[in-house]
């Protein structure tokens, strides 16, 4: 199978390879790729740890003094040529933090420990770091990620390519993130690579939580080959009772019915806790692991997996304290019953005891069962608009406006400045572009394509108001721009 080109017209490769794609995860899906490799006795372990590294930065136009001229950098490479301005003089050690774990997992193997990490990086953060000449840090990542004897402590989570937040993102272009971001991974890392990419990151940890949307999320995440997601624990209820998930240590099945009757299911492991990067940073999930014990699923005993995510780089905790305090717990862990493990790999553990996914309790995102109470599936959309306009009348805190970690955060009302200009960046896209059927190898569309994504990163919402809105919309307004040229 050939090895796609990582650039295509100094382009991301994000698009154009579709059907050879689904062969591959297809495929992946398919095989045991952890469990013999981890070297875990998983029939006597008491609790098991999975952390995960959540790494981006957003592409801005500052490349130069008129925000309407200027080239589309990683605001990486903006802070490493302005460290002067406020905390921009971290950027040196932001790019060690995307750099480090590809050199402390060998140094871990190489003691001879059992060192685990799940890695979240987005297409953003990967073209700005090639962009900027940073090329030892993807080298380090293509060294744990490709080389058999570090690849199985390493797991790969997808996520959406511009690192989209999907309550708001057209459901259409969030699957065009999600695919490209297949896409841009193969072409660094290679398609044997891909196959071991089994679970999902939803950036922000946003789960949409109207019906329609959150049903076309989960499909979306199916159709494109994932067999989990990560979820945040006060996004979603139990359908049996409507309460937040009451054993968030075991995998769930995160079940979205749509308006239409539709339904879509995926296995979602829980985040745990909060959001602070300090319970990563100081490997609290360890701590927190050693006092479980096993437990009972589908008439098996099991052990629990304790499940966070963080920042890689922000804040000095995770900057400074990390390295060492990762090194101290893997050692520790190592050869425990206790030890680390990635997602992917306690589920091939699962199933391997005869454990099956319909065994898995089944959750739904917040609200629904106050929305269900009320509709049948297969009333259709009209009827769904007008119970959601009840409930949110009769009740100030209903809001279908999604969960995620930070939970007093809307991803969609405040930000009509901005959301306006997106959605008629994508508009014209899905008119332009995706209803002709434009080819996805067309040099054009992948440029379309790019810039449409990189317009709709969380950061432009997340911060509001100001410069961060001036850039978003100057993004969306290439995009446009790029649409109607080409495709008029």
């Amino acid at each position: 199978m050939n090895q796609l080109p990582e650039y295509v017209n100094d382009v991301p490769n994000i698009s154009g390879n579709e059907t050879e794609l689904e062969h591959v995860v297809a495929r992946g899906r398919e095989q045991t790729l952890f469990t013999q490799r981890g070297g875990i006795n998983f029939g006597a372990i008491r609790s098991a740890t999975a952390i995960a590294l959540h790494q981006h930065q957003p592409l801005i136009p500052a490349g130069g003094g008129d925000l309407r001229t200027a080239d589309l950098i990683s605001n990486l490479q903006y802070m490493m040529h302005n460290q002067h301005i406020g905390d921009n003089y971290n950027a040196p050690t932001f790019v060690w933090c995307y750099k480090r774990i590809g050199e402390f997992i060998p140094q871990l193997i190489g003691e001879g420990k059992s060192p685990r990490c799940m890695l979240e990086y987005s297409g953003t953060l990967l073209h700005g770091l090639r962009k900027m000449g940073e090329h030892h840090v993807i080298d380090a990542l293509k060294t744990i990620t490709c080389n058999p004897e570090y690849n199985w402590a390493a797991e790969w989570l997808g996520m959406p390519w511009g690192h989209a937040v999907a309550p708001s993102t057209p459901v259409q272009d969030y699957r065009l993130h999600v695919r490209a971001f297949q896409h841009h991974f193969a072409a660094i890392f290679g398609w044997e690579a891909l196959e071991r990419v089994r679970g999902f990151s939803p950036s922000e940890m946003a789960l949409p939580n109207h019906p329609d949307v959150a049903y076309e999320f989960v499909k979306t995440l199916v159709d494109c080959g994932f067999q989990w997601v990560l979820i945040q624990e006060h996004s979603v209820q139990q359908v049996s009772n409507g309460h937040h998930p009451e054993r968030p240590h075991i995998p769930h099945r995160l079940v979205c019915t749509n308006s239409k009757g539709e339904t879509a299911s995926i296995i979602a492991i829980i985040k745990t806790q909060g959001s602070d990067t300090k319970l990563v940073a100081q490997m609290q999930p360890w701590y927190e692991a050693q006092g479980l014990s096993r437990v009972e699923l589908a008439g098996k005993s099991i052990p629990p997996l304790v499940t966070q995510i963080a920042d890689g780089e922000n804040g000095g905790v995770m900057m400074n304290e990390f390295p060492s305090k990762f090194m101290e717990v893997v050692r520790n862990s190592s050869g425990s019953d206790s030890p680390m493990m990635n997602a992917s790999e306690y589920l091939e553990h699962l199933f391997a005891m005869g454990i099956k996914e319909s065994d898995f309790p089944a959750i739904q995102p917040i609200f629904h069962d106050r929305i269900w109470a009320r509709l049948q599936p297969g009333d259709g959309p009209e009827k769904l608009a007008q119970v959601i306009a009840e409930l949110k009348q009769e009740d100030g805190r209903f809001h279908m406006e999604g969960g995620s970690w930070t939970n007093d955060l809307s991803w969609v009302r405040g930000y009509d400045n901005l959301l306006g200009p997106m959605e008629a960046a994508s508009s014209l896209f899905n008119e332009k572009v995706l209803r002709p059927g434009i080819a996805t190898d067309h040099p054009s569309y992948r440029n379309a394509l790019f810039h449409l994504m990189a317009s709709q990163t969380s950061c432009y919402r997340y911060w509001g108001q100001g410069l961060w809105t001036d850039y978003g919309r100057e993004i969306c307004q290439r995009s446009i721009d790029i649409v109607n040229h080409d495709f008029s």
